[in-house]
């Protein structure tokens, strides 16, 4: 009971905060310090959300965006996972590539743009890239970093109860490292639906970018605020529902949730 009062009571705090914040934000559109199409009423947003998903607009752009994302970051989580494990064997390849990697991965994604459309043209497969190499690199060094931290004691422990080589790695290594892994795949995630953003600003069909250039050609600020909150929502969504729960489950197997 003292449990589901406090959560009760945490989501009041947070309910109250929000309506502040949404009256606040009703208070200044009657103001009238900016006219309508710089400045939306949350009214006009919610307006404009349940017309968008009544006529299934934001619908087909979800789809289409999450689609793009998916196959984005699958190709990431490939690419980056077999990259940071083969670099963490080798040496030369740390001491050469680590510091490269460190450096493309502080590239906003939005640089890549001019690049994957002279290489693929303006179209699916050059948003497709640019999620992927947007979100590589966090991948990468989340591995590398994790399999760093182990403990060499781990090491130690798996040599004397007969785990060596490959069976050292994938038994106790890898293990030890996921907390790190799946943070770094959560960053990955991150930079991957940002980089969808900065992708479908130039698509020439659907998405949520699409979308939120239309009512940017179209001066809807409505639209535009609708869209940048659904694309908050999801980012949210995704954040807490799965990669929170794989990090709580990792942590929790580890010991190091706090009780």
């Amino acid at each position: 009971m003292p449990g589901q009062n406090s959560t009760a009571a945490g989501l009041l705090k947070r309910a109250l905060f929000y309506l502040a914040l949404i009256a606040i934000w009703e208070g200044v559109f009657r103001a009238g310090l900016w006219p309508e199409y710089l400045f939306p009423s949350p009214v006009g947003v919610l307006q404009n959300l349940v017309t968008g998903f009544q006529d299934s607009t934001f619908l087909i752009a979800i789809g289409a965006s999450m689609k793009r994302v998916v196959v984005g970051y699958s190709i990431s989580l490939a690419v980056g996972l077999s990259l940071g494990l083969l670099i963490v064997s080798s040496r030369y390849l740390d001491e050469t590539l680590s510091p490269l990697l460190l450096g493309l991965q502080t590239l906003p994604s939005i640089c890549w743009l001019p690049l994957a459309i002279l290489w693929f043209g303006l179209g699916e497969d050059s948003i497709i890239f640019v999620i992927a190499i947007g979100s590589i690199f966090s991948v990468t060094m989340g591995t590398l970093s994790g399999i760093k931290n182990v403990p060499p004691i781990y090491m130690r422990v798996a040599k004397t109860m007969g785990a060596k080589g490959l069976k050292a790695y994938t038994t106790v290594v890898i293990p030890a490292a996921f907390p790190a892994i799946i943070g770094g795949m959560k960053q990955g995630w991150s930079f991957a639906w940002r980089a969808l953003m900065a992708g479908e600003l130039l698509s020439p069909k659907d998405g949520l970018g699409y979308v939120l250039t239309i009512g940017r050609d179209l001066h809807d600020m409505n639209q535009v605020v609708g869209v940048m909150i659904i694309i908050i929502i999801i980012g949210l969504i995704i954040d807490k529902f799965i990669f929170g729960r794989i990090e709580h489950s990792i942590r929790s197997r580890w010991g190091l949730t706090g009780a």
